[in-house]
């Protein structure tokens, strides 16, 4: 093979989230009841076109989360495959350019010159201090002073009307093709659909198919967001940093639900000692500083990997495993706010007739746990974990911030803040990394909180939403 699977540990768990995901799908469309509500989530189009833009971070983070190892030649004829020490992903491979094409240190978004000067000799052997070309952004320009807003201007318009027309192809694939599954015509398939959030869907990803168009157009020729101070490329450096974040806002959601899941309904229920208990531990965890707590977890766990450094084969392992921890050390960190709603809503259903009919018939108490309790508590844990997904992404941003958070070498807006901060002391000042890096989250962040305003909407049944989209 030409190449190897390298599994990381942040992989396993992303695909592991992958398939109880699928299998909650699954699982949902054969009850109706489970159905209702997400029935009511996709009539609200606030909450279907935030999921179009997260999913299109999960794509990213997804391709992102497939790594390997390129075979090396075989210089010695031995026929001994060895394998390149650095570990690639398939979204590397789909953007080669952008992560090979470096250039020598900052240049500014859309610039064909670097952003500081350089003394540079001329042919009669004079000294001047000047703007050096790029290597690769606007390489193609002849003469760039006069070529370059006029070539900017072309590619842009070409990239929207090429996304635009790829995006209206895509949207009218999607329509046939679901009008042929219903055996209706495609007009009367959309008429069917009128007081759903079908037309937003479709014009969003019109509009997301024109950005992309845009971006790819713009990013063959160009460093569209600029580059970095070793000069790489600030847009790939961003599209990297999202797996991060996915990993840090759901890693830590597998690991935070079984603690606040188990203590905070058996709190509710069994109240006397085992609630006592209980609400000590979360309580003393919530006097703790979290961001000391976090550190001090962070620092323990950074010296135990230097010291055993014999346990990874690549950086890239090394860095992953700190990823792990630290989205461990959140998730037990990050528990108790979950655990006490709860344990509210678990002291409320435990007085109720069907809960004390199934008591006085002597079913055990982990029946009722699992078969009353737990499935009625279901929607508070779906939306207390969609909320705490942006939440957890602007921790990690915060942690890395600080220097206890992720490994340097790992790409992660938190990395990308606290790269800029010296940049936006220098003269003149390096805005770009800073902006992306705003930027991204901004997206990211946004689409998850509006989603979980839909979701709460959807699944809350005190709200009693059953019509109207918003």
């Amino acid at each position: 093979m030409n190449f190897k699977l390298v599994l990381l540990w942040t992989d396993a768990m992303i695909f592991l989230l992958l398939a109880v995901a699928l299998a909650g799908a699954w699982l949902i469309r054969q009850r109706p009841h489970l159905l209702l509500p997400w029935q009511r989530l996709f009539r609200s189009r606030i909450g279907m076109v935030s999921l179009l833009v997260l999913s299109l971070f999960i794509v990213v983070g997804l391709l992102d989360s497939m790594h390997y190892r390129v075979a090396l030649p075989d210089k010695n004829g031995n026929g001994q495959t060895v394998y390149a020490a650095e570990v690639l992903s398939v979204f590397d491979t789909l953007v080669g350019d952008l992560r090979s094409q470096n250039e020598k240190t900052y240049s500014a978004p859309m610039a064909v010159y670097l952003y500081a000067k350089e003394s540079m000799e001329t042919a009669d052997g004079k000294i001047l201090r000047e703007y050096p070309r790029l290597k690769y952004g606007g390489a193609h320009l002849q003469d760039p002073q006069n070529e370059h807003t006029g070539d900017v201007l072309k590619r842009s318009l070409y990239g929207l009307f090429a996304g635009w027309l790829g995006g209206v192809l895509l949207a009218l694939l999607v329509v046939s093709v679901a009008a042929a599954r219903s055996r209706t015509t495609a007009r009367q398939w959309v008429e069917a659909r009128q007081h759903t959030p079908l037309n937003a869907v479709l014009a969003s990803v019109i509009l997301l198919a024109m950005l992309f168009g845009l971006t790819a157009n713009l990013a063959g020729a160009y460093h569209v967001l600029g580059t970095d101070k070793v000069g790489q490329d600030v847009l790939y450096l961003s599209l990297k940093s999202i797996r991060t974040g996915l990993v840090i806002g759901t890693v830590t959601t597998l690991v935070m639900l079984p603690f606040a899941l188990f203590l905070g309904i058996a709190a509710g229920y069994f109240r006397g000692w085992v609630d006592d208990v209980i609400q000590y531990i979360y309580t003393v965890l919530s006097s703790i500083p979290s961001v000391l707590l976090i550190a001090a977890a962070v620092l323990m766990m950074q010296v135990t990997i230097e010291k055993h450094g014999e346990w990874f084969s690549s950086s890239v392992e090394r860095a992953d495993l700190r990823l792990l921890f630290l989205c461990l050390i959140l998730g037990v960190t990050s528990w108790t706010g979950l655990c006490r709603l709860l344990r509210g809503e678990a002291l409320k259903l435990r007085e109720l007739e069907y809960i004390q009919a199934a008591q006085s018939f002597g079913v055990s108490s982990m029946r009722i746990l699992s078969r009353h309790i737990l499935p009625n508590v279901m929607h508070i844990v779906l939306i207390a974990v969609v909320m705490d997904f942006s939440a957890l992404v602007l921790a990690e941003a915060v942690l890395s911030y600080v220097g206890v958070g992720v490994d340097p070498s790992t790409n992660s807006f938190g990395t990308l803040i606290n790269n800029a901060r010296l940049e936006m002391g220098r003269e003149p000042m390096v805005w770009w990394t800073l902006a992306a890096a705003f930027s991204f989250m901004l997206v990211l962040v946004l689409a998850a909180n509006l989603f979980a305003d839909a979701v709460r909407d959807a699944f809350d049944p005190r709200l009693n939403r059953t019509g109207d989209a918003k």
